[in-house]
């Protein structure tokens, strides 16, 4: 156990050290203008602690981080279950209640994308003309910047009336589904040509073909590209968030925290992100190992 955590740890203390002397470089300026004003000089210890905590710092400090996602946690949380009997609802500074919309959206789209991505794979695999035309379509619509076709999406859904968690949901749909799509059809033709003989060999029809031989082989990549996948929806959802002027979601954060100077906050509902990310990533590998295990594969 200790030398699995101690590299882990090692790593992050170093990165921590790297954060904090970056946080009294780039907020240095504002304390030495501070003193200029007031015609004194700033001592070293004073010039740390002057940078490392400022309301509105250019780079916040790890602890100004982790205080914000407290409060924005645990603090708003007790609020928002205390206005819930009286309001209905939880508090809109809550991090966890902005966390759950973008979550919404992300499992919309997370579903819909691998759904779409295992049938244009099943298809690609089983048919020559959907692999010559299909795939080099899908792999050009990923050429496409998404900060570009995120607002087209939101203008033409609400133009016809579909507004809220859909069209977040198709943005997120359209960042994870090729990662499904490229990984099952490496997983579906991982089986090689003996393995395809010895199924002729027991007069498998192709459906069978399909159920007992390439379906099972594709599992290690089809698990491994849902992981790639549902992180590429969570970005979806936040970036769909962005151009629509959202009250709500992670997205909405960052908007909010751009929007006021609220760097601290910026940078908390950028770690929720990626703490929602993690365990979702975590969920599907916990997921994985106990399908690959019960399917006698070795995890």
């Amino acid at each position: 156990m200790i030398a699995r955590i101690l590299p882990v740890a090692t790593v992050v203390a170093a990165l921590l050290v790297i954060w904090y002397g970056a946080a009294v470089k780039m907020n240095a300026q504002w304390a030495y203008d501070q003193a200029a004003r007031a015609g004194v000089e700033v001592a070293l210890p004073d010039l740390i602690g002057l940078t490392l905590n400022q309301d509105r710092p250019v780079l916040p400090a790890p602890h100004q981080v982790a205080a914000e996602l407290w409060n924005s946690t645990v603090v708003e949380e007790a609020t928002g279950r205390r206005g819930l009997l009286n309001t209905g609802s939880l508090s809109n500074r809550s991090l966890i209640y902005h966390g759950w919309v973008t979550l919404s959206a992300t499992l919309l789209g997370f579903g819909i994308g691998t759904s779409l991505g295992i049938l244009l794979a099943i298809g690609i695999v089983h048919n020559r003309a959907m692999d010559a035309s299909v795939m080099p379509w899908a792999i050009a619509s990923q050429t496409i910047p998404i900060l570009a076709i995120a607002p087209m999406i939101i203008v033409v859904l609400n133009a016809i009336g579909i507004t809220g968690l859909v069209p977040k949901a198709i943005i997120s749909a359209y960042l994870s589904f090729f990662p499904v799509v490229v990984g099952m059809v490496k997983g579906l033709r991982a089986p090689d040509q003996m393995q395809l003989d010895l199924m002729k060999t027991y007069s498998a029809n192709g459906g069978q073909v399909f159920a007992k031989l390439r379906w099972p082989s594709s599992m290690p990549y089809l698990f491994a590209s849902l992981k790639v996948g549902i992180a590429a929806a969570l970005v979806g959802a936040i970036v769909g968030e962005l151009p629509t002027g959202a009250v709500a979601g992670l997205g909405a954060r960052l908007l909010s925290g751009s929007y006021y100077g609220q760097v601290v906050q910026i940078w908390s509902a950028l770690f929720a992100a990626a703490i929602l990310a993690a365990a979702m990533v975590g969920i599907v590998g916990v997921i994985q190992r106990r399908t690959l295990r019960r399917m006698g594969m070795a995890q």
